[in-house]
């Protein structure tokens, strides 16, 4: 895929969501370095963009709405990657919170629901690592197949047309999806190792 370009402009998008200095670390252990900004005219130069948090859908969709932060993620021509609640707020729709998201990926995001008897089994929040499978993005190298990634989710977004990975916990659901200059993981890169960092790469290289 070639090598990361020196001199590369990489923007994360500031809101009202955590995690967000956990991805910027990640990226400095990669020889990176990142401004976390929420500056319209910073975010649109940047060469990359990176729409990470975690927090809950309807608020930060509020958020985003209040400081036109939706349209101009929905307007972004360059490759962005959403992680975790970026990925699900990427999506159509949430069940938490009943709320409409971006629109990038028509699949939506619903809770998870164990089995009746199945609730101290399948936990929710799904929370630790579990393998991915069916990776089919650029972000996604052929090793990655069957590698250990680190999720923390209450909620999943279902297997559709931008599926780019899958996981199972308590049913199969998207662990990345892809559509044009976006992509996206529910799980955390900058928590999963060496996995994790290579997929970073993969993203910083496309």
């Amino acid at each position: 895929m070639g090598r990361i370009k020196e001199g590369l402009m990489l923007a994360i998008i500031k809101y009202n969501a955590g995690n967000i200095e956990s991805v910027n670390n990640a990226l400095m252990r990669l020889g990176v370095k990142a401004e976390v900004t929420d500056d319209h005219a910073k975010i649109k130069a940047a060469d990359k963009v990176i729409f990470p948090g975690v927090g809950e859908a309807s608020t930060t969709m509020a958020y985003l709405k209040k400081h036109k932060l939706d349209d101009l993620i929905r307007s972004l021509k360059q490759p962005v990657l959403g992680i975790c609640l970026g990925q699900q707020l990427m999506c159509s729709y949430s069940e938490e919170g009943d709320v409409a998201c971006l629109g990038i990926f028509d699949e939506k995001v619903k809770r998870f629901k164990p089995a009746p008897g199945q609730e101290y089994i399948t936990k929710v929040p799904h929370m630790g690592w579990n393998s991915i499978h069916d990776v089919n993005s650029a972000i996604m190298s052929p090793d990655i197949e069957g590698e250990f990634v680190y999720f923390v989710h209450s909620y999943y977004v279902e297997v559709g047309e931008h599926t780019a990975a899958t996981c199972n916990y308590i049913n199969p659901f998207s662990a990345a999806l892809h559509k044009d200059n976006f992509y996206a993981t529910q799980f955390h890169p900058e928590k999963s190792q060496r996995v994790g960092a290579r997929i970073l790469e993969n993203f910083l290289k496309i």
